[in-house]
């Protein structure tokens, strides 16, 4: 039988609730975890370990070097600072880069071979910084980011309408950031559009605007990190169903920074868009027609960070 192995660099906030998630929920078998603080990275590991005796299965968590994870299966990168008081995650671009500096040729030290997700921030300058310095081919590589902002959007919709967040059709699309944008005109309700059902019955769907659900969205992580000083359990959860769905071939659409290549009108960028994930890593990309002012947003956004990965490459 397969063993699934899933290597975590960063053992902080973020990287022990994506073990948790990994193997609470069956998805890994082995996780190894590798921190710059050795003493707490073993301590996760411990922690993980002591919580084994009430899961459903039997996984087993360790600590271990970068250079170690050439036999992980996929490696989740979450290594890097949080944010200052008052910092955007762009502004936290060269911190975050300095990280991936120290890390890189240790990765590639390792052997490793398999599937990466970025985490760190800003998630998809950061997802791109490492596909090109790694020489990472592109399908196998993708940053969270907006795949955890949709599910606060589903989050918002749900209290609004008051439907299962399941049944909800959602997504922002183009940076994980101040920048993202939610194409309202492409949600929709089990199959129905969601603009058809504020004609149909304004008093059940009444109208929202898309500028107040953007904001929502992207205030939602604020919000919680003002609160606890951390993002947890959410990103967690997020960055365990993309392994998931590489592991076991689900070939899942979810929205995640992906290098286009032609689609949306857009090249040469890691930006969030709704992609087939499966084995093979990225197997596609959705395309959904777009309003003329969700077009233009996103197209910025995309520009955005181009310019920031010129300047993340430059240091």
């Amino acid at each position: 039988m397969e063993t699934r192995k899933v290597g975590i660099i960063g053992a902080g906030h973020v990287g022990s609730h994506v073990a948790y998630a990994l193997m609470a929920l069956g998805i890994a078998d082995e996780v190894y975890l590798a921190d710059i603080d050795k003493e707490k990275g073993i301590a996760q590991a411990m922690d993980l370990n002591d919580a084994v005796t009430y899961l459903p299965n039997n996984p087993e968590a360790c600590f271990c070097r970068v250079e170690d994870m050439g036999q992980c299966d996929a490696v989740v990168f979450c290594a890097g600072p949080l944010p200052e008081p008052g910092e955007t995650r762009l502004e936290g671009l060269p911190r975050t880069i300095e990280v991936c500096k120290d890390v890189i040729p240790r990765l590639k030290k390792s052997g490793f071979k398999g599937f990466i997700v970025s985490i760190s921030n800003p998630c998809d300058i950061v997802a791109h910084y490492l596909q090109i310095k790694l020489d990472w081919p592109a399908h196998m590589i993708v940053g969270t980011s907006t795949g955890l902002d949709s599910s606060r959007l589903l989050r918002c919709l749900y209290e609004k309408y008051h439907v299962n967040r399941r049944s909800i059709e959602a997504f922002g699309i183009g940076e994980h950031g101040g920048s993202a944008v939610v194409p309202l005109s492409c949600a929709s309700i089990y199959g129905k559009p969601l603009r058809d059902l504020w004609e149909e019955q304004p008093d059940r769907f009444p109208k929202i605007e898309r500028a107040a659900y953007e904001e929502a969205m992207k205030q939602g992580g604020w919000i919680v990190f003002s609160g606890k000083h951390s993002t947890e359990f959410g990103i967690g959860t997020t960055a365990a169903e993309i392994v998931r769905a590489y592991f076991r071939n689900l070939h899942k659409v979810m929205p995640c920074s992906v290098l286009v290549n032609g689609q949306y009108g857009e090249k040469d960028v890691f930006t969030s868009v709704p992609a087939i994930l499966g084995a093979h890593g990225v197997e596609g990309i959705l395309e959904y027609p777009l309003e003329e002012g969700e077009e233009k947003d996103f197209h910025a956004s995309n520009d955005l960070m181009r310019e920031y990965l010129k300047q993340a490459l430059d240091m």
